[in-house]
C-alpha cells in the first residue's frame, strides 16, 4: 500500500466504525439528523413565537429531550417484537378510550384527557400509532391485496377508535388516525376504485354528518373556511391574522423577533397551532423553502426505509408512520395558509406541546427498529 492511501484507508476504516456503532445503537443516521434540525429550527423559532420567553423554550427542551430518548428506547426493539406487541398496545387504548368516554378529565369543552393523579394524558395519542401498527399486524398475516372480507374487518378496527375520538370531540386526530389507517390498506394494495367508493359514500353521508355528528364550533369552522370574511372579528380572525402574517413576510422575512403580528399580540395559539406563521413572517419565503427542504427529507428518509424493508408488516408500517407526518405537515400548512379548515393539528417539532411530539418520535423509533435491525439481520 502506497503512502498516499495511507490516509484514505484510515479515513475509510473510521467511517466503517462509526456505521457500526451507529447500527449497533440502532440509529439512522440521516433521519436523526433530519430530525434534530427540526428541533433546533422549532426551539429557535419558538423563542419567538413565545414572546422571548426563555422558560417555554427550556420546557420545550426537557419534553424533546424526553422524546428523543422514548424515540431512542424503542429503536433497541425488533421489529418482530413491535409486531408482537401491537395487538395489545391496540387493546390497552381501545380500553383507555371507552375510559375517557366513561369518566374522563374534562378540559376547554372537550373529554379527552385521563387523570392518573401522578400522570395526565390523551389515550388519542396513543392510537395514532397503535391503530396503524393493530392493521399492519392484521393485514400482514395473509397475502396481499387483501380479500373483501379482511378489509372488512380492517375497516371496522379502523372506525371504532376513530369514531370514540370523534366523540370526544377532537375531530383532528380522528382525521389523522383515519388518515394513517387509509395509508396501510392503500399500501397494502387497496384499489384506488375501492378507495374512491369509499370517499363517495363518505361524501353521501355528509349531511348526516354535519347534522348529527358535528358541534356548534366545528361547523363554525367549515363556514368560515368557505368564508373568512362571514365573521372577521370572531371565527374568521384567526385565518385573516395568519394569511396577514405569511404574506407580509415576503421573500426573505422581517428577521427574527422582528414580526409584526406575532409580537403585537395580532395571531392568536402562535406558539402551538398558528407558529408556522410565525416562521413564514420572520424568514419569508426562502425560510419556508428551507423548512420545507427539511421536513421532505424525512419523509424521503421515512419512504427509502420502508421500500427497504423486509417484511410485509415492516413496509405497511414504516411507509403508514411517513405518510402520516406528512399529513400532518400538508394539514397544519394548509389550516394556517386558509387551504384547509381549522383542525387544530400542531405543526411536528415546531409547535409547542408535550404528548403529540413523544407520539411522533416514538413512531421514528419504529422506523429507525425496522431500518438498523434489517441491516443487521442482511450481514
Amino acid at each position: 500500500m502506497s503512502l498516499s492511501s495511507q490516509p484514505e484507508f484510515a479515513d475509510a476504516t473510521r467511517i466503517s466504525a462509526g456505521r457500526r456503532i451507529l447500527q449497533r445503537l440502532h440509529i439512522d443516521l440521516p433521519l436523526l439528523v433530519g430530525l434534530l434540525l427540526l428541533a433546533a429550527a422549532g426551539l429557535f423559532i419558538l423563542y419567538s413565537a413565545g414572546d422571548e420567553n426563555l422558560d417555554l423554550v427550556i420546557r420545550q427542551g426537557l419534553r424533546l429531550a424526553l422524546a428523543f430518548a422514548v424515540m431512542f428506547v424503542i429503536a433497541q426493539l425488533s421489529p418482530s417484537t413491535i409486531q408482537f406487541w401491537s395487538p395489545w398496545l391496540f387493546g390497552i387504548g381501545l380500553l383507555m378510550l371507552v375510559a375517557v368516554l366513561i369518566g374522563g378529565e374534562i378540559g376547554k369543552g372537550a373529554q379527552r384527557w385521563l387523570d392518573l393523579g401522578v400522570l395526565r394524558f390523551q389515550p388519542s395519542e396513543i392510537m395514532k400509532l397503535a391503530v396503524p401498527m393493530m392493521l399492519a399486524w392484521y393485514l400482514a398475516e395473509a397475502p396481499l391485496p387483501p380479500n373483501r372480507v379482511r378489509i372488512f374487518i380492517a375497516a371496522v378496527i379502523l372506525l371504532i377508535p376513530t369514531l370514540l375520538i370523534a366523540k370526544q370531540p377532537d375531530l383532528g386526530t380522528a382525521l389523522l388516525i383515519a388518515s394513517a389507517s387509509i395509508f396501510v390498506l392503500w399500501l397494502a394494495g387497496l384499489g384506488f376504485r375501492l378507495i374512491a367508493t369509499v370517499f363517495t359514500l363518505f361524501a353521501a353521508v355528509t349531511p348526516v354528518v354535519w347534522i348529527y355528528l358535528l358541534h356548534d364550533y366545528q361547523r363554525r369552522r367549515v363556514l368560515t373556511f368557505l368564508n373568512p370574511d362571514i365573521d372577521p372579528l370572531g371565527a374568521g380572525y384567526h385565518i385573516r391574522q395568519s394569511k396577514i402574517a405569511i404574506g407580509s413576510g415576503g421573500m426573505y422575512g422581517k428577521g427574527w423577533l422582528n414580526g409584526t403580528q406575532s409580537h403585537l399580540d395580532f395571531l392568536p395559539e402562535r406558539s402551538t397551532d398558528f407558529i408556522f406563521a410565525v416562521f413564514s413572517e420572520e424568514f419569508g419565503f426562502l425560510g419556508l423553502l428551507i423548512l420545507l427542504g427539511l421536513y421532505l427529507f424525512v419523509v424521503w428518509r421515512g419512504l427509502y426505509i420502508s421500500a427497504q424493508a423486509q417484511d410485509t408488516f415492516c413496509r405497511l408500517l414504516a411507509g403508514s408512520i411517513t405518510l402520516t407526518f406528512f399529513v400532518y405537515i400538508f394539514v397544519n400548512m394548509g389550516m394556517v395558509s386558509g387551504l384547509l379548515p381549522v383542525v387544530g393539528v400542531p405543526l411536528p417539532l415546531l409547535s409547542y406541546g408535550g404528548t403529540s411530539i413523544v407520539t411522533l418520535l416514538a413512531g421514528f423509533g419504529i422506523l429507525m427498529s425496522i431500518q438498523t435491525h434489517r441491516k443487521l439481520i442482511s450481514t
